[in-house]
């Protein structure tokens, strides 16, 4: 039996035609090309997936959320249903291109809202970080009261600031979250995919004796000075946070790096045992390249 190409390729054909329509965001011809791909191929394993893209357009919407909760279900649907079904018909760099629109949407409707501790991934920042959005992220941290001294905001801050000027401009950034939330900071170093930072945690994490778990990243700031004293002059401008050891050790050896540069040998002992007693294993690192 002769194969008839056409024929064959008919549901393929379609299939393609709901995907152009998803790929001009195009909702009224998305849901009339799902539906003859529907009439004619009940079957085809895409079509749920197609559904949950064609819903997703119809949903689109310019309208302020006015409640927190709004905003999470419409994130929620947003990361739980329509992502996946994005990645899957795209795979994951198209797909996520795709999504960009949807984020920024979301982005938009969220401006108004309030930061709320219990709800911090509804915050317009999180969501501008999502759609790609770097200096509105940026911008929408800004108005937030004390956002130097909170987690979320400064972790975007902090990733804002690296999409937009690249590493040397946040270090402070960096070190202030370390010492405020290990964990976060973690997080975001992660995200950022920094090769040169990353060799550089590698590093620390190899030779810091720390507690051996994700807390030790507090010291690093304090460690990288050892490690490149040229960032002293961009570390230096980290703002003063909880006062803990590790931050204390940070502004101990941005101290005694000036005091060696001028000679002042004396008072260079002196700031060397205050650097013993906060860690061993810092003050080891220090004396080793001495």
């Amino acid at each position: 039996m002769q194969l008839d190409i056409f024929a064959d390729s008919r549901d393929v054909m379609l299939r393609n035609d709901v995907l152009s329509a998803l790929q001009r965001y195009d909702a009224r011809e998305t849901q009339q090309t799902l539906r003859r791909l529907s009439d004619e191929y009940p079957d085809d394993d895409s079509i749920p997936q197609l559904a949950v893209l064609a819903g997703a357009l119809d949903l689109r919407s310019i309208v302020a959320f006015s409640k927190h909760q709004f905003a999470a279900e419409a994130r929620g649907a947003l990361v739980e249903k329509i992502t996946p079904a994005a990645l899957r018909m795209w795979g994951e760099h198209a797909g996520s291109r795709w999504l960009l629109p949807l984020w920024r949407e979301l982005a938009q409707r969220a401006s108004s809202l309030p930061f709320r501790a219990d709800s911090i991934d509804t915050h317009a920042a999180a969501l501008w970080l999502q759609a790609g959005g770097w200096s509105a992220a940026r911008d929408a941290v800004l108005p937030i009261e004390s956002w130097r001294r909170i987690p979320a905001p400064l972790a975007w801050m902090g990733e804002a600031s690296y999409r937009l000027d690249a590493l040397e401009q946040t270090w402070p950034l960096l070190a202030e979250l370390a010492w405020l939330a290990p964990d976060r900071c973690a997080r975001l170093v992660e995200r950022m995919g920094d090769k040169p930072l990353d060799s550089l945690l590698k590093k620390f994490y190899a030779n810091f004796e720390g507690a051996g778990d994700i807390t030790d990243i507090a010291w690093f700031p304090a460690w990288v000075l050892i490690e490149k004293p040229a960032l002293a002059r961009l570390l230096i401008a980290a703002q003063p946070s909880t006062q803990t050891s590790p931050e204390r050790a940070m502004r101990l050896l941005l101290e005694l790096l000036s005091l060696e540069r001028q000679g002042r040998h004396y008072e260079v002992l002196d700031y060397r045992k205050k650097l013993q007693g906060l860690h061993a294993s810092l003050y080891s690192s220090y004396m080793s390249t001495r």
